[in-house]
């Protein structure tokens, strides 16, 4: 009885980040392709779909932390969910990049990505979270076994990319890339054990 309760709440956990997701970025493109985000959709696209990555990529951070001081282990059957969602809108950012900023030009996206360090870093960070996005079922969890979690540490690097990514981006107010630098930041914190033991790993092995 328990444990059905228990799938009851995940279930419907699971049903409010699925509408929570969806509905924003549907609804957003609907506007921008009625011309009702203002003066430049463009800009207004990319920066919402790029943000909401960001956000998305935090509270993946943060369910860890928070399921285990709360001791809410439910917390982390929705913690894939999140970061999926958070590839979704990197690749919706991305897509809209090439598609609308850039008019499906492959040989400036070929330069963008080596000229201009933001770029190279956001599109880094697509990378790897496409990486992590396409492992992130149970059978590539088995297939790969101890590599899997190694692979999956690189969220890390992600979140560090797109957060350098955030503010080289900006060219003026850097207040609020700075508030995320501080929340990235602050959820790397409870790694830090975990950092520590992949340093001396990796010592040992270059021993």
């Amino acid at each position: 009885m328990k444990f059905r309760l228990i799938q009851q709440h995940i279930f419907y956990l699971k049903i409010i980040i699925h509408l929570s997701a969806l509905v924003p970025l549907v609804w957003f493109f609907y506007l921008g392709f009625n011309d009702q985000l203002g003066a430049d959709p463009v800009k207004e696209i990319l920066h919402f779909t790029g943000i909401s990555a960001f956000n998305l990529l935090l509270l993946s951070l943060l369910v860890s932390p928070v399921a285990k001081h709360f001791k809410q282990s439910i917390l982390i059957k929705v913690r894939r969910l999140l970061g999926l969602y958070a590839f979704v809108y990197a690749l919706a950012h991305f897509l809209s990049y090439i598609l609308f900023e850039l008019q499906l030009a492959w040989q400036l996206l070929i330069s963008e990505i080596i000229k201009r360090p933001y770029i190279t870093v956001g599109f880094s960070a697509f990378l790897i979270l496409t990486l992590l996005a396409c492992t992130s079922t149970m059978w590539a969890q088995r297939k790969l076994g101890r590599k899997w979690q190694t692979l999956h540490n690189f969220v890390y690097l992600a979140g560090v990319l797109i957060a350098l990514h955030y503010i080289w981006s900006v060219k003026s107010d850097i207040l609020q890339p700075a508030v995320y630098w501080g929340l990235l930041l602050f959820l790397l914190f409870f790694r830090k054990e975990k950092f520590r033991q992949l340093v001396k790993k990796y010592k040992k092995r270059l021993a």
